[in-house]
């Protein structure tokens, strides 16, 4: 046999191979057939030995954020299947959200925080008239300025700082007005703050009057659904919210929305394209497609069911404590961001002796493992939440179904364990 009929038969051989199943076959092929594979897949957090927790403290990011629905979690898995071109889907589902959110444009960012990244990114961009390049390091010398109140300044502001900006702080209307000048790139509003004395609608009025675009993180608010385009609808040119919250969607998928202009230079500045500040901030194509099946899921969900299931839920945990002596419990919905109701559990620490903290330690601690609301025993609000010492915050919306049964079990063991 000649070199190159050798050849011709191995591409032959190969091309049969891939078409009759490819290298998934070649175990089976030499004698040994390929490991079983459970229908859904292999528990690898068993695997792995990671602890599985019942999330009674919301969405947060420490306890991955919230679960995908079945048809989101569906849609993934589907997605995974197909390779695609990464630009042409971002486009797509952009256009797609974008008419679904009643805004100009949209975007899936890794998170809220690539969308604030992002966002700044696209607001210097335009306002320079620069290149993606020249973010961070180039805008030195160019509009580089974010105006924003002094009581909206977070943790999460580094986000913006990464484009190489520099924050001026307002705290009065006569502060704002006068902060503008041939530096200002954009202003930054944080939807969540509980204080600040310039009001949503005065911040974006004063703003365009400079002719300088506004951004508003909301990442945690929604519900209500509304909430998705009732702040570009007002006015804001960008806004954000987080993908893994609210929303159901992939922890590690974002939104950001808003003016056109803006949200094509924000996608200069991302993944896939070399060079730029965004590099990093990969969404994969099933993140992509988890964010748009999320999106169809949270519209096709009602205020009012969302909100009367937590309520019941709140209800029946706080009927099974109803023989904990000196227990009151109360429901609470914070007034912006996770606006859902959480259930607020008070009673007697000298009946009942054992600290809000130490049942939050035990839940956590047990099997199953139960984490509360980081508000629980604490002097800090979380999200909103009064919170102070005597305090047990139980955070219902992410609970699986029959779930709130175990947390109220566990809850009633522990309390009376302490009588």
């Amino acid at each position: 046999m000649t070199p190159s009929r050798t050849r011709r038969d191995f591409f032959a051989w190969s091309r049969n191979l891939l078409a009759a199943g490819g290298f998934a076959q070649t175990a089976s092929l030499r004698g040994a057939p390929p490991p079983p594979v459970a229908a859904d897949g292999e528990d690898y957090y068993d695997k792995l030995g990671v602890t599985k927790i019942i999330n009674a403290a919301g969405t947060y990011t420490i306890l991955t954020a919230s679960t995908m629905p079945p048809a989101v979690q569906a849609a993934v898995a589907r997605a995974a299947k197909n390779p695609v071109r990464l630009i042409e889907l971002q486009t797509k589902a952009g256009e797609y959200l974008a008419k679904r959110l009643r805004c100009e444009a949209a975007m899936v960012t890794a998170g809220a925080a690539s969308a604030l990244t992002l966002g700044t990114s696209g607001c210097l961009i335009v306002m320079n008239k620069c290149t993606p390049h020249d973010v961070p390091m180039g805008v030195a010398g160019l509009k580089n300025e974010v105006i924003v109140q002094k009581a909206h300044r977070y943790g999460y502001d580094h986000a913006l700082l990464n484009c190489g900006i520099r924050f001026v702080e307002v705290e009065t209307m006569a502060d704002y007005e006068g902060a503008f000048n041939q530096r200002t790139a954009m202003t930054h509003f944080f939807n969540a703050a509980e204080q600040g004395r310039i009001s949503r609608e005065d911040w974006i009025r004063v703003a365009h009057q400079h002719g300088v675009p506004c951004f508003n993180d909301a990442a945690a608010d929604v519900p209500p659904v509304a909430n998705l385009w009732n702040y570009t609808q007002m006015g804001f040119d960008l806004v954000t919210f987080s993908g893994g919250k609210g929303i159901r969607g992939p922890q590690n998928a974002g939104l950001l929305l808003g003016r056109k202009d803006l949200i094509a230079a924000a996608a200069a500045s991302n993944n896939p394209f070399d060079d730029c500040v965004g590099r990093g901030m990969k969404v994969a194509k099933e993140q992509i497609v988890g964010m748009v099946a999320a999106v169809d899921w949270f519209l096709s969900q009602s205020d009012e069911a969302m909100q009367a299931e937590f309520e019941r839920r709140a209800g029946r945990i706080s009927a099974f404590l109803k023989d904990v002596p000196t227990l009151e419990c109360r429901t609470f919905v914070p007034p912006i961001a996770n606006q859902v109701p959480h259930l607020l559990i008070r009673y007697d620490q000298q009946r009942v002796k054992i600290s809000p903290l130490e049942v939050k330690e035990k839940l956590s601690r047990g099997t199953p493992s139960i984490e509360l609301n980081p508000a629980t025993g604490s002097n800090d609000g979380s999200a909103g939440l009064p919170a102070d010492a005597n305090t047990i915050v139980v955070g219902v919306w992410m609970l699986e179904p029959g779930e709130d049964m175990i947390v109220a079990r566990r809850l009633r063991e522990v309390l009376m364990s302490a009588v």
